[in-house]
């Protein structure tokens, strides 16, 4: 698959945006576990044009996290094109790599951003959101793609159409969570119209799927019974980014890997720690760690306590030392089996 002159390869997968959660110490941690590109976060085309600080940090990005796409998000056409505009140009203004491809963000569900227009609240004003793609197109040097969902509601599934109009806009590549606005994450995701997307004749873009994929095995029904070119894993990689490795080596054998042992999601748990505090520092590098170290040993027995301090402790110092405790009660727990392919 290949987004302007990124060659991503044969059934890349792709790791998505999340808010307080792609940032760019997660998205090396899963570049280095196989994600074929990643993104930043979803970045509101408003700040980034008042030049307000958070907003351009957002968009600085490093070689090592390459090929990436810098996503932004707005319903005013002038701002959106703005900031498309100092996205092209990111590593000038915030430093880094800057972006391989800038994608542009018509999918987020939240009240706090569909309920103003923007996201996925564009679904109600197609006209106005192709409009806005044709003119961030136009704008920029750096291929664009579009991130959205099949419609606003059950009764408004417009994706078939607007795909066609998104790629008559530029657009280069086009992903479709296979859900409507108004189900945001409940239920199951309905891939059939992105399977629908994808066989249209008309449709010469690639096409990347996303929702719901959370194993190997689903992995491999989304290229094999839907026909994308690729896949996008979203809340499945939170406190799980080596679903990476696990998918892309089930795509290339068809083996299942064995499980994460604890030792080495403790070692993983260290090296995103230390990432996150060189980039944010000793305070905001461990608050922000605190949603992933949660998350990182689901499963283990008795762990509640052990979880508390973990995601309490004030220092890097503390954080280290619980860990090695994690890795001297628990690493030899049989629920999880060692494997040396993590490289870790």
């Amino acid at each position: 698959m290949t987004i302007g002159k990124t060659d991503l390869g044969p059934r890349p997968v792709l790791l998505a945006p999340m808010e307080d959660v792609t940032d760019a110490s997660f998205r090396t941690v899963c570049k280095r576990f196989g994600a074929d590109m990643v993104y930043t976060e979803f970045i509101p085309s408003d700040g980034l044009i008042r030049d307000a600080a958070k907003a351009i940090a957002k968009m600085k990005t490093s070689e090592e996290e390459a090929p990436i796409a810098i996503q932004i998000y707005g319903n005013n056409p002038e701002a959106m094109v703005e900031a498309a505009k100092m996205a092209d140009r990111a590593d000038s203004i915030a430093g880094g790599h800057g972006c391989d491809i800038i994608d542009i963000n018509f999918g987020c569900p939240v009240s706090k951003i569909a309920g103003r227009g923007a996201g996925s609240g564009m679904m109600r004003e197609p006209d106005k959101m192709v409009m806005i793609t044709r003119m961030i197109v136009d704008a920029v040097s750096k291929p664009v793609t579009v991130k959205t969902r099949l419609g606003w509601d059950e009764e408004s599934k417009i994706i078939v159409e607007l795909a066609e109009r998104l790629q008559d806009a530029g657009i280069q590549a086009l992903t479709i969570h296979g859900r409507t606005r108004c189900q945001m994450y409940k239920g199951e995701a309905d891939w059939t119209l992105i399977g629908e997307v994808k066989k249209n004749p008309r449709m010469k873009i690639p096409i990347i799927g996303n929702g719901d994929i959370n194993s190997p095995q689903k992995a491999l029904e989304a290229f094999e019974r839907y026909g994308v070119d690729g896949i996008m894993v979203g809340r499945a990689s939170f406190g799980h980014p080596w679903i990476f490795r696990e998918i892309k080596h089930y795509l290339n054998t068809g083996e299942l890997l064995a499980p994460m042992s604890v030792n080495d999601r403790v070692e993983l748990a260290k090296w995103h720690l230390s990432l996150s505090v060189g980039l944010k520092g000793p305070v905001i590098g461990i608050l922000e760690m605190r949603r992933h170290l949660s998350c990182y040993f689901k499963g283990l027995p008795d762990f509640k306590e052990t979880r508390m301090r973990l995601v309490t402790a004030p220092s890097g110092e503390e954080v280290m030392a619980i860990l090695d405790e994690i890795s001297a009660k628990w690493g030899s727990c049989p629920l999880n089996e060692s494997s040396s392919v993590y490289g870790l």
